[in-house]
């Protein structure tokens, strides 16, 4: 298993691996053959950034069969998802923001993430794990009020894209069976989530299969496989902690 991290130093961006918390400096691309440069870095020395910047990340509506059952929604025979705003991307230990524009119930939601390593387009599902370079922690926040105000129509884009809502990393773990994680959530100390990826309708490999039916998924691109129980809303001074075994913590404070 490796963990690579992106990270701000003297305002230069750079890239490497993290073991503990010393990182290895790489250059090139990440996705492309990286080459390590023999420098190291002490992670306590840089600002951490989330580990890729995706040209989109895509989420998931409806893909854990423990919360389908408890929201009384059928399991859906293809995958539900939309966009989130590159805008909206955010790293460990910055802060979740209150919109200026809204008032109402803010939630987190804990989600394992997939990132994109090789460009996919209409990739057989046998193929899809070839195209998957690793995994890292998500919290898909969503101004929850504004989804359903209007009758007309869901407003899944707004509600999910202000600016600090695409919380994601701390590191992409390469290495990784995604079908023996687990995702935990906790709230100001509190667990509130706590459920297994095995649980998912539509597992890694076969969601990159057939998203990159609909549209090209590059290099980069992050993947939300969607949440399940334990949902709630934070208020402002709240700290959120997302955890997957192997991938580490994202934690973030909402104001």
């Amino acid at each position: 298993m490796t963990q690579w991290i992106r990270y701000a130093q003297g305002g230069v961006t750079g890239f490497g691996t993290l073991e503990g918390t010393q990182i290895t400096e790489y250059a090139g691309d990440m996705f492309d053959s990286p080459q390590p440069t023999g420098r190291t870095l002490a992670l306590d020395a840089v600002v951490v950034l989330t580990p890729t910047a995706a040209g989109k990340m895509i989420a998931l509506w409806n893909n854990y069969r423990a919360l389908a059952a408890k929201l009384g929604n059928a399991v859906p025979p293809e995958p539900l998802y939309f966009i989130k705003g590159n805008n909206s991307y955010l790293a460990t230990g910055q802060t979740i923001r209150m919109p200026k524009s809204y008032s109402g119930k803010v939630v987190y939601e804990g989600e394992l993430g997939i990132v994109i390593g090789r460009t996919c387009r209409a990739v057989p599902e046998a193929e899809a794990q070839r195209h998957i370079f690793g995994y890292t922690c998500i919290n898909d926040v969503t101004a929850a009020d504004i989804l359903n105000r209007d009758a007309s129509f869901a407003q899944w884009t707004r509600a999910k894209s202000f600016d600090t809502f695409g919380v994601f990393g701390p590191v992409i773990a390469t290495g990784l069976d995604p079908m023996q994680l687990t995702i935990r959530t906790v709230l100001n100390d509190q667990e509130r989530q706590n459920y297994p990826v095995s649980d998912i309708v539509f597992p890694p490999a076969r969601l990159v299969s057939l998203i990159s039916q609909d549209m090209t998924l590059d290099p980069g691109d992050v993947i939300a496989c969607g949440t399940s129980i334990g949902v709630g809303s934070m208020k402002p001074g709240s700290t959120v902690a997302v955890s997957i075994d192997g991938i580490g913590t994202l934690v973030n404070r909402f104001e």
